[in-house]
């Protein structure tokens, strides 16, 4: 009897000890169940990323506690920190970036921003990019923290390309850069200016000349002379031509430099003579008939008392020249300062053709004194002393006559 007393009193405790423990487990697990219940289910969302989050925090600062985020003075919250939790409650953190933005090279400024591309920067800034301008980024580009952005500010200069003038927008800092920029080829001979290494600034203007060099070969008539040779077997006052004269040609060879389309300068670098010319002869008479011999004739003789039979005239092919020339002293080869006689009446001969210190008359030019020699001016060539360039360009080439008078 003893020993059933004690065995069914230790299967009543462990009943009991079973009963406790499935208590304990069961109050456990509804806590459990309870605490879970209670949560909050909240959406969180981080640079676009969105999760579902159940919580017991009391506000938005405990939530993103929990989570881990750290909210900085320049980012972006939907709520405020001491904002409490709801269900169902929507939460975007969006944190902030350090960017670095220099314009024109000047000084870095740091801006912290929430923007999302670099057209949403400058336009939270209010910076101001002109489609001329050289933005170092994409506007769509997205930012990155740490990003360094640069603007260079376009600006106008005026361009003049052979002529051609037009305003340019350029963020070039040289004119070298400013040429490359433009996709414009500049030629061996091409005058530019300023130079390429010259700094470029809004107000610089840039000249571009094109300058081209060329050779022209041309055909050119060369007068014939005349000489008059007195004849006393001629009655004088009457003429003879005794030999026709010829013109000559020559083949000249000019090195030319055109500037912007327009010829600027002509120099004479080869010669060939192709033709001689043949000078004309005339006799001139100075017979003079007696009295008897006009009588008998029944002729009257004036005898005439001019100097027409101590000139002789010749046609020449000339040119037109000043005292600043290139190379030019300004003083004649017989010591004439043109310089300080602007209005001398001076030409360049070939003295074997016309002494120097003749006197002469030139048709459309009038009386002169040859006092000056060229080096090309031989034969039959003279050249006018002018005043000026113009008017030497005005006078050209032609062949004129020219009475020697001395």
């Amino acid at each position: 009897m003893e020993n059933k007393k004690k065995g069914s009193q230790s299967l009543f405790k462990n009943t009991m000890v079973w009963i406790s423990m499935i208590s304990v487990a069961s109050i456990a697990f509804l806590l459990t169940v309870s605490y879970q219940a209670t949560k909050a289910s909240v959406q969180v969302t981080q640079n676009g990323d969105t999760e579902l989050v159940r919580t017991h925090a009391n506000t938005v600062g405990e939530l993103l506690n929990e989570l881990n985020v750290d909210v900085q003075q320049h980012d972006e919250l939907s709520h405020e920190l001491s904002d409490p939790v709801t269900f169902g409650m929507d939460v975007t953190y969006i944190p902030s970036k350090s960017i670095n933005l220099a314009i024109d090279n000047n000084d870095t400024e740091t801006y912290h921003t929430t923007a999302r591309t670099v057209g949403e920067l400058l336009e939270e800034e209010e910076v101001d990019v002109k489609e001329q301008d050289d933005l170092s980024h994409d506007t769509e580009a997205a930012l990155k923290d740490g990003m360094d952005i640069q603007i260079e500010r376009a600006f106008q200069v005026t361009f003049n390309d052979g002529g051609k003038e037009k305003e340019v927008w350029t963020t070039a800092s040289t004119v070298g850069e400013f040429i490359d920029n433009q996709e414009v080829t500049v030629n061996k001979l091409d005058e530019l200016k300023p130079a390429e290494e010259k700094p470029l600034q809004p107000d610089t203007p840039i000249t571009l000349t094109r300058v081209e060099k060329v050779t022209d070969i041309v055909d050119e008539e060369v007068g014939f002379t005349v000489e008059t040779r007195k004849d006393n077997s001629i009655t004088k006052g009457q003429k003879e031509v005794l030999s026709a004269g010829e013109n000559g040609l020559v083949t000249r060879e000019y090195e030319v430099i055109i500037k912007n389309g327009k010829e600027t300068s002509r120099e004479l670098i080869d010669e060939t003579v192709k033709k001689e010319s043949k000078k004309k002869v005339v006799a001139l008479g100075t017979k003079v008939q007696t009295t008897s011999t006009a009588s008998s004739n029944n002729a009257v003789t004036t005898v005439s008392r001019g100097n027409s039979d101590s000139s002789r005239t010749l046609y020449m092919h000339a040119t037109a020249y000043t005292a600043n020339c290139s190379g030019c002293s300004g003083v004649t080869a017989t010591g004439i300062n043109l310089k300080a006689n602007p209005g001398a009446k001076v030409i360049a001969v070939d003295p074997n053709v016309i002494p120097l210190g003749t006197r002469v008359w030139v048709e459309g030019y009038g009386y002169a004194v040859a006092g000056d020699t060229g080096g090309a001016i031989n034969g039959n060539r003279i050249d006018l002393f002018v005043p000026s360039k113009s008017k030497a360009l005005s006078f050209g080439r032609r062949n004129v006559k020219v009475k020697v008078l001395d």
